[in-house]
């Protein structure tokens, strides 16, 4: 039904199902809006521990990074909302489960938008994560907690990433190397010239989800709002 509104007329349904909730509750809609990207991105393959697929869901949340790709291969993603705080209902997540094998699907979607898709991986070839050009709107590829990206993610990804360490581990978990990159990444975003802020068409969109969550009633209250106006 959206689908079918004018920018206007979406500004005029949010302004709407707003006067259903707090002052304070819209100004956080605007001020966090304004601050999400898709120009980064982050793909989740195969993630099994229910308290790492949440804790990068937060994470995403927390640097402004509105959506997440999870590919189900083998392992179905759960989250633990004990970890996740809420997270989940601010961001989009997309769904691959459809096949056995879902990767080549997700990685084909992402690419048609114009993403370069980045493996994070200990692979010979990878570049060192301050290398990375955030020029371009990127994905950034996770594996399991115990064996990493499948060869068919690191073969179709247009370059590896890693994190450098000093230590006598080699990597960190899936959770904590989110965050690290993410960081680096949405912070050369930020401070460079490049729109990575939301199009105003996507902001609208994006922000009655968000209030229609935070409503009660919200698909009733829709649903009486569109049968006036159309």
């Amino acid at each position: 039904m959206l689908s079918k509104l004018t920018y206007k007329q979406k500004c005029d349904l949010y302004n709407f199902l707003c006067g259903f909730a707090t002052d304070e509750r819209k100004q956080r809609f605007e001020e966090i809006a304004g601050k999400r990207t898709r120009f980064a991105t982050v793909v989740l393959e195969d993630i099994f521990q229910p308290h790492n697929a949440s804790a990068v869901l937060r994470t995403c949340d927390c640097f402004g990074v509105q959506d997440v790709h999870i590919i189900e291969n083998k392992n179905e993603y759960h989250i633990n909302p004990d970890v996740a705080l809420g997270s989940s209902n601010w961001l989009t997540l997309h769904n691959y489960n459809d096949k056995a094998h879902n990767t080549l699907d997700c990685i084909k979607n992402l690419k048609e938008q114009g993403y370069s898709i980045a493996a994070t991986t200990l692979h010979k070839k990878s570049i060192s994560l301050e290398e990375i050009d955030m020029s371009i709107k990127t994905a950034f590829l996770f594996g399991t907690e115990k064996n990493g990206l499948s060869e068919i993610a690191i073969e179709q990804a247009d370059y590896c990433l890693k994190i450098p360490m000093h230590g006598f581990t080699e990597s960190f978990n899936i959770s904590v190397s989110a965050a690290i990159i993410l960081h680096t990444a949405t912070e050369k975003l930020r401070k460079s010239g490049i729109p990575w802020q939301l199009s105003n068409d996507e902001l609208i969109d994006l922000k009655i989800a968000w209030v229609k969550k935070s409503v009660r009633e919200s698909e009733l209250l829709e649903k009486q709002y569109l049968q006036q106006i159309l």
